[in-house]
């Protein structure tokens, strides 16, 4: 028999932090159908003419600020190291690619490998913790728009989410333990955002999301499938895990863009409204990612950090996300083995 192919999908990155590669790596990533959620002329002209001229020189900037010479990103950095771990402890039997959804490696590239190597199956980790439409469903369209053009095709599963994985939960909590929780003034769990009509869009039954009081409070069969409620769950968890009395956390959502309403409540209100009631230490988990990134070592610890002491706080404090942590590889290796077809 042949071997059993996996393949680990992040976000992505640019290539490098100038202005070029970020351009090109935000016009690919927003002009996704599945980002930007609305009609194709309006998403192009929003796109291609307002958001990413004005943005890219930006960002690249904010990039610059956490890329390394020998490391580059973060994020490609840490997901290097999980393929390569992942490898190690699965062993012969399996063949092990990485890809981003945006620029390299491609998915088309990791796919490919996986091909030639004629494996028997091919198990799809999307590397987010809670599924988006945005995220998890912009990489199942990618691999079956290319595996439709085979002419022959292996067993295909994927990893729909993994926001309760108990071993994703533990290392968090591992993480968070070591800055002692309880010495600060409040915790935050900051997850990326979303526009809230891809909540609605996600709500089956339209009768659910936004109509019932504190929807995504609770994981429900009804609201399974809704990142919200799924982000809520996690954070739960890891509270439990660490103890940490429901009055003393906040979840909330980071990284807006544009004017529409996105889940709520916004990170950037909730520290300005903790600093309001003397709030002086505040813990972060940003458990929407695997991996640290833009959004972790630069949003939270500067931008967060520096608007919380102008308001007067005095620290915060970023819980550094999974990255390369044994406890962590475990989760994916027991996921690879208990999913495989």
């Amino acid at each position: 028999m042949g071997k059993k192919g996996v393949l680990l999908v992040n976000l992505g990155t640019p290539d490098s932090p100038s202005t070029a590669d970020v351009r090109t790596y935000l016009n690919e990533f927003l002009m996704d159908p599945r980002v930007i959620d609305v009609n194709p002329v309006l998403r192009t002209l929003l796109v291609r003419g307002i958001i990413v001229p004005f943005r890219a020189p930006k960002s690249a900037k904010l990039y610059r600020e956490i890329w390394s010479e020998t490391t580059g990103s973060p994020l490609m950095h840490y997901s290097i190291l999980q393929h390569e771990a992942l490898k190690q402890r699965l062993g012969d039997e399996y063949m092990v690619e990485l890809a981003m959804r945006y620029q390299n490696p491609t998915i088309e590239s990791a796919l490919n490998r996986l091909k030639d190597a004629l494996v028997d199956e091919i198990q799809v980790i999307a590397l987010f913790p809670q599924y988006a439409s945005a995220s998890t469903g912009s990489v199942y369209d990618k691999v079956m728009e290319l595996i439709l053009q085979w002419p022959t095709k292996p067993n295909i599963s994927f990893v729909n989410s993994f926001h309760d994985n108990e071993l994703m939960i533990a290392t968090f909590a591992e993480n968070g333990r070591k800055y002692n929780p309880e010495s600060f003034d409040h915790v935050l769990f900051s997850f990326h955002g979303l526009p809230q009509r891809q909540l609605i869009k996600a709500d089956h039954t339209h009768k659910h999301c936004l109509k019932v009081n504190d929807c995504c409070q609770t994981l429900t069969d009804t609201n399974k499938f809704c990142y919200s409620a799924q982000s809520h769950h996690t954070a739960k968890l890891i509270a439990e895990k660490l103890n940490i009395p429901k009055e003393k956390y906040t979840i909330c959502f980071q990284s807006r863009l544009g004017n529409d309403p996105w889940v709520q409540p916004y990170t950037s209100e909730i520290v300005a409204k903790l600093a309001g009631e003397g709030k002086k230490s505040l813990l972060v988990f940003c458990p929407a990612f695997v991996a640290d990134c833009l959004e972790t070592v630069y949003e939270v610890t500067t931008e967060y950090g520096d608007e919380f002491k102008a308001l007067g706080g005095d620290r915060v404090q970023l819980v550094e996300s999974l990255n390369d942590s044994p406890t962590w590889i475990d989760a994916l290796e027991k996921m690879v083995r208990e999913n495989h077809i």
